[in-house]
């Protein structure tokens, strides 16, 4: 792909003053992250300041599983109306988030059916009613289990449908395309629905119409930082917040986009992302034609290689080990660094759950002790995501350096197991919201912006 042209046609980049209605504004780039927990906003000016931030609970429905849409999209109105106040105004937003969850919509993208968590306990009982069906793995960017989006598409289509579905758009992609009025699928998020393949950029026939029904129903998959049309949010225009020229850029998957903008700080580093899961992501600089066990691959962003990509469990098998309060003191002490392990860290008495929802446990010969049980647990752990930077790194042509992101880099008793057991020390990155800043400076480029990579993620 010819990413030296990419956007040619969007060279004239708004000034870094715009008059909207009767003031005088900044102008910036907006970068929003949908999480499973929360959402996140942060407003980027042209030189690399950070000038505002927002951060609001994701909304769910009642029993806590799938995203209400509609509130979504108006908790994100609200927040970038907050952010921006009468300072500054959006130029371009990008959005980034969860990669397997969402929605089928009709012609006026109407939310018809809806989204199915990544997390959702229904989608092993509904994977295994397709799975016997599914052959050549290897071939596509995802390992196939029942998280990925292919699960998704098999639940929209169990429901009780309106006849009028026109798309299926992943809720990362939604706002995008409802701000855009352009139907759109990152490529990032292609990866992850189980029936796409990098290599040659293309769809599975057989793995859409077994789980989605039809190919109809996919919409066009963009690149991240292709532009996808203009931003129309009319609430937001008459409050004179957005400039009249705004952009909607396509982001994608969270981490694959977060991995990118810490690769602009670091060329060629691995970022070690640590919060609900621990996912480790390298942007490698060429199609790689193999695969390391458990590494899943998407598009590069901006580039023609790949995102390289292997997840652990972190919180879930933390919550399990913690059923036993004792444990969960012990657990808790540990990562914020008030006691120091005991020495079975490397022992490997605990097995994590991992991949596909397999359930954690402790082996025969572990230790009843709730401090050495603790220690096992976050020894287990500290390998696990060793072994995955381990994985990813293989791909690479230099040894890289390990930058370090999440919640779980801010406990420097949680750094130091770590540093124990892998033998080297992460760089922890400044800024605390990796991918919403990466978001907003994927925008940015669109704009033709070249904001400093050092400013954004200081952290300042």
């Amino acid at each position: 792909m010819a990413w030296l042209q990419q956007n040619a046609e969007n060279k004239s980049s708004p000034l870094r003053k715009a008059s909207v209605g009767s003031g005088l504004r900044g102008t910036v780039a907006c970068g929003v992250d949908i999480g499973s927990t929360n959402l996140k906003v942060v407003l980027l000016d042209d030189e690399g300041t950070i000038v505002r931030r927002a951060r609001v609970a994701t909304p769910r429905d009642a029993a806590g599983l799938s995203i209400d849409t509609a509130a979504l999209m108006r908790s994100l109105e609200e927040m970038i109306l907050a952010a921006c106040g009468d300072a500054y105004a959006v130029a371009a937003v990008s959005v980034a988030g969860i990669g397997e969850d969402g929605v089928l919509v009709d012609g006026s993208m109407r939310v018809l059916t809806d989204a199915l968590s990544w997390f959702d306990p229904r989608r092993k009982r509904i994977f295994r009613s397709f799975k016997r069906a599914l052959h050549d793995d290897e071939l596509f960017d995802a390992y196939t289990d029942p998280a990925r989006t292919m699960t998704g598409w098999k639940w929209s289509r169990e429901q009780q449908l309106d006849a009028a579905a026109t798309h299926w758009l992943a809720v990362t992609d939604f706002p995008g395309s409802r701000w855009s009025g352009r139907a759109f699928m990152s490529d990032t998020l292609a990866s992850r629905t189980g029936a796409w393949r990098t290599s040659d950029r293309s769809w599975d026939r057989e793995r859409v119409e077994l789980t989605l029904g039809t190919m109809s129903l996919l919409p066009p998959v963009l690149a991240a930082g292709e532009v996808v049309g203009n931003l129309r949010i009319p609430s937001l225009l008459a409050a004179g917040v957005v400039v009249d020229s705004a952009l909607v850029v396509a982001g994608g998957h969270d981490h694959p986009i977060g991995g990118w903008g810490v690769h602009q700080l670091s060329p060629g580093a691995v970022l070690d992302s640590m919060g609900t899961a621990e996912v480790v992501v390298l942007q490698a600089p060429e199609q790689q034609h193999h695969r390391q066990e458990g590494v899943d691959f998407a598009p590069g962003i901006r580039s023609d290689g790949r995102t390289l990509m292997r997840v652990e469990e972190l919180s879930r098998n933390v919550a399990w080990a913690s059923q036993d309060p004792d444990v969960g003191r012990c657990i808790r002490a540990l990562i914020d660094g008030g006691l120091k392990p005991a020495s079975v860290l490397q022992a490997r008495h605990f097995r994590p759950g991992g991949r596909g929802g397999g359930r954690p446990s402790y082996s025969l010969d572990a230790p009843r002790d709730a401090h050495a049980r603790a220690s096992a647990v976050l020894g287990a752990l500290a390998i696990a995501g060793a072994e995955a930077v381990e994985a990813v790194r293989a791909e690479a042509t230099t040894v890289p350096v390990v930058r370090s992101a999440g919640g779980w880099s801010r406990s420097p008793g949680w750094l130091r197991i770590k540093e124990s057991v892998s033998g080297y020390a992460a760089v922890p990155v400044g800024e605390p919201e990796v991918t919403a800043a990466s978001a907003a400076l994927l925008a940015a480029t669109a704009l033709g912006w070249s904001p400093d990579p050092k400013m954004i993620f200081s952290g300042a």
